[in-house]
């Protein structure tokens, strides 16, 4: 049999085990036209069952985020959960969607299949933000829960991800549990559904999630209702909840963009609906321009991260960096904590100034993986271990987790307590950016760069794993003039410098990705940062070309 008859052969195999009537019409199609190369990427194997779920583009196949995937993802979760957890079925699995192409439909299929094995649905209606799920997975005392979104991915894509008992995304050994549970499932169409099931119960969480939220405010005797914000959704979901949590803590002049206030699949105003990304603030900023606004904030389509811009002196907007906001958000929590042994956590990979900051401040500091996912499970047990309280989190790729309603990344939380933060600055005629520069003088000068390929497809991959063997191979003591001391943390290759900075370099979990972190400490930053990209660049194989 050759490769292409193989190939169909595997494809019409799928085909009478798909579910979904539009879907089995595509892939049909597509073998009429004998499209090879679509429908060999296509049948490229499943998706791999990691960083708290699964993400994807959307389409029919085996390698796409689609209805069979979907029902058979969620029956292994929920066997797995059902062999693990005594209680599961009456604690049920809290089930939320955003506002993505085919979230709707996921989710109906994602509680069909749980009630159809017995388990108890909390059904969160209509659109969500992803920490509302997470808050409401500990607020109903849940034994896990579900969202589907794909964050701050491209239009094409849409995502799974998973929430345990303790409210935080799954790790080792659920993910890999999990895993197995879904290797072993049953094809789709033999899958049991009961959509109409009374298991599934409709909760509703955003009063109590506010109450919460607002609870957070450290400076309630500062006066915020002058301040002027222009802010966006990026056609999210967070839009309400945002607007119902400053406004309870008195903020009066709030811009959304009416052009990306309701939830649209495809982000029409933005290429690539994520705050970090080029273009994404250009209509947030017109908007902030147009109403006299001193202060800007960006939620990403399911609001778990915030972007941040602050008028400058000059009267132009100065984009926040996440390890900005991370520095400022910190010092800020550390500044007004009555915990008498606060808990920081971030990341291999954010801004090293916010570790120097709590060693200054004799508060007690982790750093973890990249994600959030580890973040908040390092959190718990260090706070069960060691009796201290976490009071933030962060990860500079615009995450942030304050206190321990939420137990993952929330941009709603972050963007009150920052807009708190600039509203007292403004009572003494200061900004944010000048509260940047004094923090600075204080801890050093961390100045850092991220640089990142797309390098798509197998061929992609197959760039990025050469890239990185190249690097692990590579076991030097300097990039370019800068003595490092080297170490491999999973999938993480760090360098950590004389200065206190400190180069990384690690596959993205979620997008087809090669990143590179790098900080420096002190002056000549820029040349400096220049010269290490280059020698890295150098060794990993890779250029701009």
């Amino acid at each position: 049999m050759s490769n292409s008859d193989a190939l169909l052969s595997r494809v019409r195999e799928f085909l009478r085990e798909e579910v979904d009537d539009d879907d089995r019409a595509e892939l049909e199609s597509l073998i009429e036209s004998r499209a090879l190369a679509e429908l060999e990427a296509r049948f490229s194997g499943m998706p791999t069952f990691g960083t708290a779920g699964i993400r994807g583009i959307l389409g029919a196949g085996e390698s796409r985020m689609n209805r069979s995937l979907v029902i058979r993802v969620t029956y292994g979760v929920v066997r797995h959960l059902l062999d693990t957890v005594p209680d599961a079925a009456q604690r049920g699995i809290a089930i939320a969607r955003d506002g993505r192409h085919r979230s709707d439909v996921f989710q109906r299929d994602a509680a069909a299949v749980a009630a159809a094995l017995g388990v108890r649905v909390h059904w969160l209606d209509g659109t969500s933000p992803t920490p509302l799920l997470a808050f409401a997975v500990r607020h109903w005392g849940a034994a896990a829960g579900i969202v589907i979104t794909a964050s701050h991915n491209p239009p094409a894509y849409n995502g799974y991800k998973v929430y345990w008992t303790n409210g935080a995304q799954i790790i080792p050994p659920v993910d890999t549990g999990i895993a197995a549970a879904i290797e072993a499932a049953p094809p789709a169409n033999k899958i049991l559904r009961h959509g109409d099931s009374p298991r599934i119960e409709t909760v509703h969480v955003a009063n109590a999630y506010g109450d919460a939220i607002s609870a957070l405010a450290l400076t309630p005797e500062i006066d915020v209702s002058s301040v002027r914000i222009a802010y966006s959704a990026l056609h999210g979901v967070g839009q309400a909840t945002f607007l119902d949590v400053m406004s309870r803590r008195g903020f009066q002049h709030l811009f959304p963009v009416p052009e990306q206030a309701e939830p649209d699949g495809d982000f029409p105003t933005v290429s690539f609906p994520n705050p970090e990304e080029p273009g994404a603030l250009d209509l947030v900023l017109a908007r902030a321009v147009e109403y006299d606004c001193s202060l800007v904030l960006v939620n990403d389509p399911d609001a778990d991260r915030l972007g941040a811009a602050v008028r400058g002196r000059d009267g132009g907007y100065v984009a926040l960096s996440g390890n900005e906001i991370g520095t400022l958000l910190a010092h800020y929590i550390l500044s007004h904590t009555k915990e008498k042994k606060p808990l920081v956590v971030s990341t291999v990979v954010s801004s090293r100034m916010v570790q120097k900051m709590c060693s200054d401040l004799g508060v007690r500091y982790q750093d973890t993986l990249t994600g959030f996912k580890w973040i908040t499970n390092e959190a718990m047990r260090i706070e069960a271990e060691e009796g201290c309280r976490f009071v933030f989190g962060f990860e500079e790729a615009l995450g942030y987790a304050i206190g321990a309603d939420v137990r993952d990344k929330d941009g709603i939380s972050a963007g009150l307590l920052l807009a708190e933060m600039a509203a007292g600055l403004a009572a003494d005629g200061q900004t944010l950016l000048d509260e940047l520069q004094r923090l600075r003088e204080r801890y050093g000068f961390y100045v850092n760069r991220h640089t990142s390929f797309t390098l798509t497809g197998t061929q992609g991959a197959a760039k990025i794993r050469e890239a990185m063997r190249r690097l692990l191979e590579d076991e030097r003591d300097r990039i370019a003039s800068e003595r490092v001391e080297r170490q491999v943390r999973e999938d993480v290759l760090i360098y950590d410098l004389e200065d206190g900075g400190r180069v990384a370099v690690r596959p993205s979990g979620t997008e087809p990705k090669l990143k590179f972190y790098l900080e420096v400490v002190g002056g000549n930053a820029g040349a400096r940062l220049d010269a290490i990209e280059r020698d890295m660049l150098h060794v990993a194989g890779l250029d701009w070309s």
